[in-house]
């Protein structure tokens, strides 16, 4: 019982610790962008016209299509204009978005909000093999199952788990989502109970060095009589091929008033947005 009453009160810290990270970031994210011009130019080669003023002078970039990364402003200003051939840029649909990614002379980077530009032409296959080698990458990539050490009393055991994140909420501040909704279903080979089903909510925090801390709640069951919660941790290392993010996670769990049901799992895995639905 004193185990369960501890998993309870570090539920409640992360809900409050979640809580006042989005109050503290809304107040930190202080950087903010007011758009002028967004629009592709209808004759060729077609260009991408960009501008728009920031709340103070800072570097400016922006990302189009979560793939492709340009510089804007390389001095601190607080007017930023571009124009970017995207002639030979690939895309799959005719609405391609993009957002501003901001730098302070403190070093400190800050995203937009994802915004949205309109091509003046029907998109075509350039360099369809590539694309489709792409799409086929990031499906087989976005299909892994993860790995997964389980401590459950004196036992080890081995675990592969899938987590679908199914609801993102739309971040001004990361390049991240704020947080997302999430189900997983695991398989922990050999133990007592073997698979699991699981749903929770994933809050992300970027922090310096690395791309992101996650903190997270949620709950499992096997259907059969054993439901539990989970409190978790994760870190977000590295980035590649700008949709994926290398992670690293531990995770507790427990059956409340089972005393001994307690299990802990540490895990690496792959995160990405690139399925999303954002809110």
């Amino acid at each position: 019982m004193r185990k369960t009453a501890l998993l309870l009160k570090i539920f409640l810290s992360v809900l409050c610790f979640i809580f006042f990270d989005d109050q503290l970031r809304a107040q930190n994210d202080s950087v903010e962008v007011y758009l002028i011009d967004s629009y592709v130019t209808p004759e060729t080669p077609h260009r991408f016209i960009l501008s728009f003023f920031t709340s103070e002078p800072v570097l400016s970039g922006v990302m189009i299509d979560d793939k492709d990364e340009f510089v804007i402003s390389k001095t601190l200003t607080d007017n930023h204009k571009t124009e970017i051939d995207i002639t030979g840029l690939t895309f799959l649909k005719t609405v391609v978005p993009y957002f501003i990614i901001t730098e302070d002379s403190a070093g400190n980077k800050f995203y937009s909000e994802r915004y949205e530009f309109e091509l003046p032409y029907e998109t075509e296959v350039k360099g369809g093999s590539d694309i489709l080698t792409l799409c086929l990458f990031g499906g087989v990539v976005f299909g892994l199952p993860s790995p997964v050490y389980v401590k459950m009393k004196d036992d080890n055991y081995f675990s592969l788990t899938k987590e679908i994140p199914f609801i993102f909420i739309r971040s001004n501040g990361l390049g991240y989502p704020t947080g997302y909704f999430s189900a997983e279903y695991s398989h922990i080979f050999n133990a007592p109970v073997k698979n699991l089903l699981r749903v929770g909510y994933k809050h992300l925090i970027g922090i310096p060095g690395i791309e992101y801390v996650s903190p997270g709640i949620g709950g499992f069951t096997n259907f059969s009589g054993f439901n539990g919660i989970s409190s978790e941790v994760s870190l977000g290392l590295f980035r590649f091929y700008s949709a994926f993010t290398f992670y690293t996670r531990y995770r507790f769990n427990v059956k409340p008033g089972d005393a001994g049901s307690e299990f802990h799992e540490i895990s690496v895995g792959l995160f990405s947005g690139f399925f999303a639905i954002y809110l």
